[in-house]
């Protein structure tokens, strides 16, 4: 029996099962895509359990548990709730009830199933959050509940951060630890030079610039920021962002003048890396800037951070500083370009198990 490719049914051809015997789903190769998180409603409550969990992990907030603990519990989660609330309101998926990181998730795993078909029949494909629900543990109990015992895990963030590739397996192992019978784990490293990742950036990115009656005189390239003091301990993270942008300016062949990069969604009074995405913004438009994009190549998926942050309020920034032509380029979605990176990582990630 080649036991690289077993099946159920090889598993019972060794021998039969004792009496009282557990049944056994085994043969299976699961694929899970994991995202950062959603809260389930936009109103107070659901808000901030999200808020308490995404801000309770060590990853994200490293500041002392002794000085973090009352700030966190008696100012930011009585205050926070309600104007993320809406904020989420603002750019809410009111037919189906949920975020749109949430409906952008799970259709690119609905896709990603249809495309394994072709890869392995073999494959099993779910998505979960970080924070919030669908959780890891969840989906990875459902996987192992299916007969996958191998399991790809990838998580959706182009450029490695500890605040996001990390802690997403920090929760996978957690839940790991609570196995009996384990699946084997792969996870898919970042993939913010693939060079499907850069070229799909640059196809949506033409074919936005091809739908507009204008033509942007600077395309501003904006990462979610991370504190600098995570670089200065080792963090890959500005790097990785970097060498996205050169790559992409690169494929386009666009100057740094033209395609320029900066940082955005700071919180707290340490200092980020810079340059800042909102400063940078208005002061393109008051040096003369007329028309600008945006496109944000860190996020795999639209969020809050890219409808309500960057099409809202940085728009009005631009426009309230002299700007007049603004463009929000969307992420890569569950679009071809979108589907075909995911593909690409999984059926190279998958080799040996497929």
């Amino acid at each position: 029996m080649n036991m690289m490719h077993r099946t159920e049914a090889d598993f019972r051809a060794v021998g039969p099962l004792p009496q009282g015997h557990p049944a056994v789903k085994i043969g299976k190769i699961g694929v899970l895509l994991t995202n950062l998180g959603t809260p389930d409603a936009t109103d107070y409550w659901p808000m901030r359990r999200y808020l308490k969990e995404f801000l309770s992990d060590r990853r994200v907030i490293d500041t002392p548990r002794a000085l973090w603990w009352p700030i966190l519990n008696l100012v930011i989660l009585s205050i926070r709730p309600q104007k993320k609330g809406k904020d989420y309101a603002s750019i809410w998926n009111n037919e189906l009830n949920e975020s749109f990181l949430k409906t952008i998730t799970r259709d690119q795993a609905t896709k990603l199933a249809e495309a394994a078909k072709a890869m392995d029949g073999r494959i099993v494909v779910d998505w979960a959050m970080r924070y919030g629900n669908p959780s890891i543990k969840s989906r990875l109990e459902a996987l192992q509940a299916e007969g996958c015992d191998r399991v790809l895990i990838v998580p959706l963030y182009p450029q490695y951060a500890a605040a996001t590739s990390a802690t997403a397996c920090d929760k996978a192992f957690e839940a790991l630890m609570q196995m009996r019978w384990q699946p084997t784990v792969r996870v898919s490293p970042p993939y913010h030079d693939d060079p499907a990742y850069i070229r799909a950036l640059a196809d949506s990115i033409r074919k936005h610039l091809a739908t507009l009656d204008f033509e942007p005189e600077v395309i501003l390239t904006s990462f979610h920021g991370v504190p600098k003091r995570y670089l200065m301990l080792g963090d890959p993270y500005h790097c990785h962002c970097a060498k996205t942008w050169r790559l992409l300016r690169e494929e386009l062949g666009m100057s740094p003048e033209r395609m320029m990069m900066s940082f955005q969604s700071r919180f707290g009074p340490e200092e980020w890396l810079q340059p800042y995405t909102d400063k940078t913004v208005e002061a393109l438009a008051k040096k003369g800037v007329k028309s600008l994009a945006i496109i944000a190549p860190g996020f795999s998926s639209d969020c809050l951070e890219t409808l309500e942050e960057l099409d809202g309020e940085n728009r009005e920034i631009f426009e309230h500083n002299g700007g007049e032509k603004f463009t929000y380029i969307p992420c890569l979605n569950a679009s071809d370009e979108g589907m075909q990176v995911i593909e690409a990582i999984v059926r190279r990630e998958l080799q040996g198990w497929i």
